[in-house]
C-alpha cells in the first residue's frame, strides 16, 4: 500500500479585512449571557467574552475592502503584513465567524447580514468548475491564482486544476450555516450548494478488490479525473466531506464504514499496532451490512482513535459544526474528549511543555511560514514523516472547550500569562513553548475556529445548533449515534 493512497489531506488555508464594513460593528452591541452552563464559571465566561470581542475585531481588519473576501492572514511586528489570497475553506469559516459574532452580540443582525451578503455576492462571481471553487483566489480582484502569491490564472483553461475535497466541504459548511441563519440569503446559498456534486470525490470501485474503494479521493483534477490519493482515516478534519457527501446523498453511507478508524494492522509502519475488534453495522440509508474494525491506540492509559498527524484540528475541528458530542456519545463524542486528554498528557509527559496544543499553524517566528504540528503519539504516521512538535497554537485550546472546558480554559490563561502572545486581535497564531518565540500572525482559519468554539462554549453550542437544523447535517446523525468505538 503506497502512502499516496492514505490521508494526506490537511487544510493549509487560513484569514480576513472589511474596510468600509468596519463601522457596522456597533460600539453599544450588548454581549449576550450564556444560554446554558458549559462547565465554566461566570468569571471564566466573562474572560472568554473579552477574548471573543478582540478576536472579532480581526475579521473587520482582515476582510479585503475590494472584494469582501477574507484574506488568508495578516501580521505585525515584522511578520508579513497581509496574505491577500484566500481559499474555499477561508470563505466557509468566515461565514460562520459572522454568525458567531451575531450570536455573541458583537454585531447586530443588520451588520452581520450586510457582511454575509457582501461576501456571498463576491463568491457568486468567482470563477468555478461545476460549482466548485478552485484552490486559491486573489482577494484584491477575485481572480483565480496558482497559489499564495502566485500567478493570475483567471480566464485560463481549467483542465487539470485541483479541486480539493476537504476545502470544498468547508466551503459547503459555510453555505449551510448561512442559509440557516440568514433567511434573506438562503435561496442564493442553496443555489451555490446545489451546483456542487460531492459524488465526484467518492471512489465507487470494487470494494472486494480494493481496500480504498468506498473511501473519498483527496480531490479532483478538473476535466481529468480524481486525485491519486484517498482520505483513509475517519478521525481527521477531512471527515467533514463525508458528512456533506452523505447528507446530500451524493455519496453512499459506504464512505463512513469503509474509511478506517485505524490503519489496517498490516501497515506495520504506523504509530503503534492497533487494538480493537470487528463490529458489524447496518447502514441506515442502504440497509447494507458493513464489518468495521473498531481500532484504537493508547497513550498513558488513554484509549483514542488516532488521526493522521496527531494534531488537534484534525480531531476536533468537526465538532465545532457537527454535534458530535451529543449525537455520538459512544463514537466521536467520546473520542473528541479522549483525543484532547491524550494530547494534554503527551505535551506534559513526553515533551515536558508547560502548555499544550499541537496543531497546524504559523511557525513561531516572523517568516510568514506555515507548518504541520502534532503529537507523535496520537499520529498514525509516527513512523513515517511525523509532524513537527515545536509550536503550540492557541486555537487548539479553544477546540477543546466543548469537551474539556476546565483544562482548555486553564491552558488559554497559561498561554496569556507565560508568553507575549495576546494582542490587538486576540491570540497570535503560534508560540515556541520552550523559547517563548511568537509568530506574530493572525490566520483566518485559526481565528474562525476560535470564534466558533466561543459561540459553542458561551451560547449553549449554538453553532452546532445552527448546523443541526439543516437536512444535510441531520442525515448524518444516525451514523454518529449507532457506532460505538472500542475506546470505552
Amino acid at each position: 500500500m503506497k502512502l499516496k493512497h492514505l490521508i494526506l489531506g490537511i487544510v493549509l488555508s487560513t484569514t480576513l479585512c472589511v474596510g468600509s464594513l468596519a463601522s457596522l460593528t456597533p460600539a453599544f452591541a450588548a454581549v449576550r449571557e450564556p444560554i446554558q452552563p458549559a462547565g465554566l464559571s461566570h468569571g471564566q465566561q466573562q474572560v472568554l467574552y473579552t477574548i471573543a470581542r478582540k478576536t472579532w475585531r480581526f475579521f473587520d481588519a482582515d476582510t479585503d475592502p475590494n472584494t469582501h473576501l477574507p484574506m488568508d492572514n495578516i501580521g505585525f511586528y515584522g511578520a508579513p503584513a497581509k496574505g491577500a489570497y484566500t481559499s474555499p475553506t477561508n470563505i466557509g469559516v468566515y461565514f460562520w465567524s459572522v454568525v458567531a459574532a451575531q450570536d455573541l452580540g458583537l454585531v447586530d443582525h443588520a451588520g452581520a447580514l450586510q457582511r454575509a451578503n457582501a461576501t456571498l455576492t463576491e463568491v457568486e462571481k468567482l470563477s468555478k468548475w461545476h460549482g466548485f471553487l478552485f484552490s486559491w483566489y486573489n482577494t484584491t480582484n477575485g481572480h483565480r491564482i496558482s497559489g499564495p502569491g502566485g500567478s493570475d490564472q483567471e480566464g485560463q483553461p481549467t483542465k487539470g486544476a485541483f479541486i480539493s475535497t476537504v476545502d470544498s466541504a468547508w466551503y459547503a459548511a459555510g453555505l449551510i450555516v448561512t442559509r440557516q441563519v440568514f433567511p434573506e440569503l438562503a435561496a442564493r446559498a442553496t443555489a451555490l450548494l446545489n451546483a456542487m456534486n460531492f459524488g465526484i470525490f467518492y471512489d465507487n470501485g470494487n470494494q472486494s478488490q480494493s481496500n480504498t474503494a468506498g473511501q473519498m479521493y483527496g480531490g479532483y483534477n478538473a476535466d481529468e479525473g480524481p486525485a491519486n490519493f484517498h482520505y483513509g482515516l475517519l478521525n481527521t478534519e477531512t471527515r467533514i466531506a463525508a458528512y456533506i457527501g452523505i447528507g446530500t446523498h451524493e455519496m453512499p453511507g459506504d464512505v463512513w464504514w469503509r474509511t478506517w478508524r485505524t490503519l489496517p494492522a498490516d501497515f506495520t509502519w504506523q504509530g503503534q499496532p492497533p487494538q480493537g475488534y470487528n463490529a458489524t453495522y447496518i447502514d441506515p440509508q442502504s440497509d447494507k451490512p458493513f464489518t468495521v474494525f473498531e481500532g484504537h491506540y493508547t497513550y498513558s492509559g488513554i484509549n483514542f482513535v488516532p488521526s493522521w498527524g496527531g494534531s488537534m484540528f484534525e480531531g476536533l475541528m468537526n465538532d465545532l459544526a457537527i454535534p458530535e458530542t451529543s449525537w455520538g456519545p459512544r463514537s466521536f463524542g467520546l473520542n473528541d474528549l479522549r483525543y484532547a486528554q491524550a494530547q494534554i498528557a503527551y505535551a506534559k509527559q513526553s515533551l515536558h511543555y508547560p502548555v499544550w496544543g499541537l496543531s497546524p499553524s504559523s511557525t513561531p517566528d516572523d517568516t510568514g511560514n506555515y507548518d504541520a504540528y502534532g503529537a507523535h503519539a496520537l499520529a498514525s504516521n509516527a513512523n513515517c514523516c511525523p509532524y513537527d512538535e515545536t509550536a503550540v497554537s492557541p486555537h487548539a485550546s479553544f477546540l477543546a472547550l466543548d469537551v474539556d472546558p476546565q483544562d482548555a480554559f486553564n491552558n488559554i490563561q497559561a498561554l496569556r500569562s507565560r508568553y507575549n502572545i495576546y494582542d490587538r486581535y486576540g491570540f497570535f497564531d503560534a508560540v515556541n513553548p520552550i523559547t517563548g518565540q511568537v509568530g506574530h500572525r493572525y490566520l483566518v482559519l485559526d481565528q474562525a475556529m476560535i470564534m466558533a468554539a466561543l459561540d459553542n462554549a458561551l451560547r449553549g453550542r449554538l453553532m452546532q445548533q445552527h448546523f443541526a437544523q439543516d437536512p444535510i447535517i441531520t442525515a448524518v446523525r444516525p451514523y454518529l449515534a449507532m457506532e460505538s468505538f472500542s475506546i470505552q
